[in-house]
């Protein structure tokens, strides 16, 4: 088995729906986040999937939430935009892009320097 982990971020602001504290209130994050797949073949130069393409699907996901207010972006106008609900949702939208090559098996998210939250599908 081979892993291949990269890191990207984004910026935005978000509330929690619900939340007793001051997080429903609005508030924003430089989010880090930080993807492994894994396969098991290797291409015919060797490689089980490319940094560049790796680093070129999760920004083209992450670009979604750069900048913006993340509860007007769906599904988050509905579901509260956790780091757990932000984390599985980037896994399912990067699992569509890398396709069968690879699978994506975490995502982490780092919403500050000492708080990360892991997703494994």
């Amino acid at each position: 088995m081979y892993e291949l982990t990269i890191k990207g971020h984004f910026d935005a602001a978000h509330a929690l729906y619900g939340y007793p504290g001051e997080c429903r209130n609005l508030h924003g994050h430089t989010w880090d986040v930080e993807v492994t797949v894994a396969g098991e073949a290797l291409d015919d130069i060797g490689i089980v999937y490319d940094f560049k393409a790796l680093k070129a699907d999760l920004a083209a996901v992450l670009a979604e939430f750069d900048h913006v207010y993340i509860n007007e972006v769906p599904p988050f106008d509905t579901v509260s935009p956790t780091a757990e609900n932000l984390a599985r949702v980037i896994c399912e939208r990067l699992a569509e892009k890398v396709g069968e090559q690879v699978r994506v098996t975490e995502v982490a998210v780092w919403e500050s320097p000492v708080a990360r939250l892991v997703y494994r599908p």
